[in-house]
């Protein structure tokens, strides 16, 4: 049985930082896609990241609202995914999901319907 569960999420103002941290039991991170979602009450599911992973190395993708300020990375020995967030803005305000896939996601990393397996979201509120 797969398990995610998030943590890290909190308040905080503009400009400052958090990491994410994503804790996965029963699953295997090699050859697919796992990443983080975010979402506001009213409007759909966000992708934000996603990390790929294979024995050649790693492949990321960044949602443009975020690149250059979120970095994801994976710690495979902890089977941990996480994502730093840095210069935060009141607009990255929402739930964050980490969600993982079964298979490399390729071109559909940020359609939430490729993901087989979600954690229950932890908080993140960013004031101006």
């Amino acid at each position: 049985q797969v398990q995610l569960v998030e943590s890290g999420g909190d308040s905080v103002q503009a400009g400052g930082s958090l990491r994410l941290s994503c804790a996965a039991s029963g699953y295997t991170y090699n050859h697919v896609c796992m990443g983080w979602f975010r979402q506001v009450p009213g409007k759909e599911r966000e992708a934000v990241a996603t990390d790929y992973t294979n024995t050649d190395g790693s492949s990321t993708y960044y949602a443009d609202s975020v690149k250059s300020r979120f970095t994801i990375s994976h710690d495979n020995a902890k089977n941990t995914l996480y994502l730093q967030m840095n210069s935060l803005k009141p607009e990255d305000t929402g739930m964050y999901y980490c969600a993982a896939g079964r298979a490399w996601c390729g071109g559909s990393w940020s359609r939430p319907s490729f993901y087989n397996y979600w954690g229950q979201g932890t908080q993140v509120t960013v004031s101006s």
